[in-house]
């Protein structure tokens, strides 16, 4: 099948399944240019101009125009046979409970081939099917076994390969106690690769504007927070640590009652683990952290870490994307505004030099004005500092 090349992603020249356009006014595909972005490049693939704004505005419209196209191309003879394949197939997966192994990895292995097929079984309802599937009373103790788990994490692999193609709707299932009870279980007791694929759940969860509530009801849920960081700080287990900062800082930004997420420990968690993550989502855990500290609880808790300074102090240079920096920053000014203490280990981490390379280099407005006021809070200090250029003798730093 011949892609019309408008509906191709000018980085990857795949077809586009999240078009999002950039200030610039050129449309590509959601993960390919968050990917060009967390590369540290700061300008539009195409056009090649300077961007000053990040944001990513989703094409709704050439997103309906694909999906039309793709309805068009399933009506040709060979889109007639796929369709029966795939109808037969959702027949049995309807009619065999608990599904075997084979039949469910036949259904990821078609859910994760093409577009048409994509398009085909969410038309046919599989989510929703898979969903019921996956997230009931029964699932629960039948997906821990060893020898059912597979049949898990085939069946979650599919509804991740379906999400970018289908409306999120059938989430709302987990809505239901059952469902979400099943989810719990399956968190605190399935598999590696079966947390993963949850905490990619909870970021397209947390990123739908129409399952506000049901974002609300895990980010009141202590025991599913639990569970997430539970997840995340498995530092031997790079794919897990990822996936649990993604999914925690994700649920943490769409909430506006934070209270429950402060008290189940997401900021002292972050910051353990921020270190360790991929450059990607260092800036995401950043901004959820400073999100959190904007309120009274928030506050106390980043203030009373005692990694906090350290940890921030040597990422505000070291983010691979300008947003970090200031998120980094912004943290730092809601530890050190109302205490000569904080100011004091700041300095001696080494704030100073790092917010001077910042004032020097090509971030954005917004971090260097967050870098004056915190130089400003500072500017009484006069502190010896190590020199930046590696000499063993200290240099003062003077305030006028």
């Amino acid at each position: 099948m011949s892609i019309p090349h408008l509906f191709r992603c000018p980085i990857s020249l795949d077809l586009l399944t999240d078009p999002v356009i950039l200030s610039t006014g050129q449309t590509y595909d959601r993960a390919s240019i968050e990917k060009w972005l967390s590369y540290g490049n700061q300008t539009c693939p195409v056009t090649m101009q300077k961007l000053h704004d990040f944001s990513m505005i989703p094409n709704h419209t050439l997103r309906q125009l694909i999906d039309r196209w793709l309805l068009c191309e399933l009506k040709n003879p060979g889109s007639i046979a796929r369709d029966s394949s795939l109808e037969s197939l959702k027949q049995i997966l309807e009619s065999q409970q608990p599904p075997t192994l084979e039949l469910m990895q036949k259904i990821r292995s078609l859910s994760a081939e093409s577009d048409e097929n994509r398009v085909s079984m969410v038309q046919m309802g599989y989510l929703p099917l898979l969903l019921k599937i996956m997230f009931t009373d029964h699932s629960m103790k039948y997906f821990l076994s060893i020898e059912n788990s597979c049949i898990a994490e085939e069946a979650l692999d599919a509804v991740l390969n379906l999400l970018p193609n289908s409306q999120l709707g059938p989430l709302l299932l987990l809505r239901e106690a059952s469902a979400m009870n099943a989810l719990l279980v399956l968190l605190k007791g399935g598999t590696m690769k079966i947390k993963i694929s949850i905490c990619q759940l909870m970021v397209a969860i947390s990123s739908s504007h129409d399952l506000k509530e049901l974002c609300y009801e895990i980010g009141q849920n202590q025991v599913i927070l639990q569970g997430l960081i539970s997840v995340m700080q498995h530092s031997h287990h790079v794919g897990a640590l990822n996936a649990g900062i993604r999914a925690l800082s994700s649920l943490a930004l769409s909430l506006t009652t934070v209270e429950i997420t402060i008290e189940a420990g997401i900021i002292d968690s972050l910051v353990e683990c921020v270190m360790q993550a991929d450059k990607s989502n260092v800036s995401l855990a950043l901004a959820a952290i400073e999100h959190l500290s904007r309120i009274e609880s928030g506050k106390k808790v980043l203030r009373e870490n005692p990694l906090a300074i350290r940890v921030l102090v040597k990422l505000v240079f070291r983010v691979s994307d300008h947003e970090g920096s200031e998120n980094a920053i912004g943290c730092l000014l809601v530890i050190c505004e109302e205490s000569l203490s904080a100011q004091e280990v700041a300095i001696n981490e080494g704030i100073l030099t790092q917010l001077l390379l910042l004032l020097q280099s090509q971030c954005n407005s917004r971090a260097k004005t967050k870098a004056r006021v915190l130089l400003k809070l500072l500017r009484s200090k006069r502190v010896v500092e190590p020199c930046m250029f590696g000499s063993s003798h200290p240099r003062l730093i003077p305030w006028s």
